[in-house]
């Protein structure tokens, strides 16, 4: 998934569970500003762990956001 799309699924599925950037961030234990550089798109290549996270924290499948 090109981080853009990657992005836009994040802030979507956020959106929709009420949450901010920054209890998103600490769900998974990053900075909010990471956060952000993600639903952006500057920030590449997250960990796989790390998308695990956000799936969990969001209550979706990995798979939604690798593509």
């Amino acid at each position: 998934m090109s981080p853009k799309r990657l992005g836009k699924v994040l802030k979507q599925r956020r959106e929709e569970k009420g949450m901010t950037q920054a209890v998103l961030a600490e769900k998974v234990g990053v900075g909010q500003t990471y956060i952000a550089k993600l639903e952006s798109g500057d920030k590449k290549n997250p960990t796989l762990d790390l998308l695990k996270k956000l799936a969990k924290a969001l209550g979706v499948p990995v798979t939604e956001l690798l593509g």
